[in-house]
Parts: structure tokens; sequence; C-alpha cells
């Protein structure tokens, strides 16, 4: 499952949005990881552009961006709109991994890289303006559409339904096609993980 789907994903039971998304492991190695660090704290704009990731245009004075997060021509002021929603999302997830490349990726995103493209002038931007926060897009763009979340857990904080992630599939099934001897194994395995607290809540359809 990549970080984008997490995006769109509501509980199919009460339609709850957003949801709290616990991650466990990744498919993507730590070296991925600070590959993708090295290039943003460089700013190595070359292996940014080689990469095709971030498609600028400029149409009657009017400027447009296309990428992973946008993934049709999109006016500028839309697209701005579009990423910090994007990086707000990244609030309601839980690492668990401890891998310190993620977690930088988690700070950097949520604190400097919102604040940058935050603070943008929408109404007198350029070209130069948008190639200058290149590189934090870049790493929004990695983290959320080329990373791989190998296990975790879904959760409606509405209905207290929790859903596995497993091998990268999320689970997301109505109760009556649940598993419970499964479900209730994938429990104990990650329950370690949790707070006590977590396990306290009328956890459906399984507790512990």
């Amino acid at each position: 499952m990549k970080p984008w789907l997490f995006d769109i994903l509501a509980c199919p039971i009460d339609k709850h949005f957003p949801l709290k998304l616990y991650i466990f492991s990744y498919e993507t190695t730590e070296d991925e990881f600070n590959e993708f660090l090295d290039v943003y704290e460089n700013r190595n704009l070359d292996a940014i552009n080689k990469e095709e990731l971030i498609d600028l245009s400029k149409h009657d004075d009017a400027i447009f961006i296309k990428d992973g997060i946008s993934i049709k021509n999109t006016p500028i002021s839309e697209y701005l709109n579009l990423v910090k929603a994007s990086i707000k999302e990244i609030e309601n997830l839980i690492d668990k991994t401890e891998i310190k490349s993620i977690i930088k990726c988690y700070e950097l995103l949520t604190t400097q890289i919102l604040d940058k493209i935050s603070n943008l002038k929408e109404g007198k931007l350029n070209l130069d303006d948008i190639n200058e926060v290149l590189p934090e897009l870049y790493l929004l763009n990695k983290f959320k559409l080329d990373t791989e979340i190998d296990s975790g857990l879904l959760f409606c904080e509405q209905c207290l339904r929790w859903f596995p992630i497993v091998e990268s599939i999320p689970q997301m099934l109505p109760d009556e096609y649940r598993n419970k001897e499964n479900d209730l194994q994938f429990l104990k395995n990650h329950k370690i993980l949790f707070d006590p607290d977590f396990f306290k809540q009328k956890l459906r359809p399984y507790n512990l």
C-alpha cells in the first residue's frame, strides 16, 4: 500500500474520513529513504528533473503543475492547496518502525516543507518560485508514491473498527467476511507496538 492511497481511504462501514494509519513495516528500504533525503537536502535539481516527477508548464501567463499529487495539469493555486492537504494527511500516520530516515521524512514534510509551501505568495508566483521548492515537492512525491507499506493497521476513530494491512494490501472487508482467527492473530503479533489503552477501546469487530 502506497501512502497516497491513504489520502482517499474512508471507513467502508460508516464512511468516516480520515482514518488513522499505524505502520508496522515498509517494503521500501532504509537506504531508499536515505536516497530520497539526500536528493532533497542537497537540492539536486538535476536528479529531480531527470526523474520527471513534476511537470511545470505555463499557458496564457498561468502556471500549471502535474505530478503524483495532481495527476492532471492543475492551476498553481489549486495545486498548492492539494499539496498542503496531502501533507496534512501525514499527521494521521503513526509510524511504528522507528527507522530514523523515515521519521526524518515525516518531520520535514509536516514542519519545514509545509511551512515553506504555505508561505508561497500565490498571486505573484512564477516558474522560478516553483523551481525553488522543487526539492520539497520531490520529497513529498517520493514519500507518497514511491514508498510501499508492507504491514500496518487502518483504524476508524468513529466506529472503532480496525483493518489489517498484510503484504501491502489493506484488507477492508465487511465484518461478516472477516476471518476472526486470522485477525486476532494479527493483533497478537503486533500488540507490543500499541499503547495498552488502544485495546481498552471497544474495538470492532474483534479485540484481544
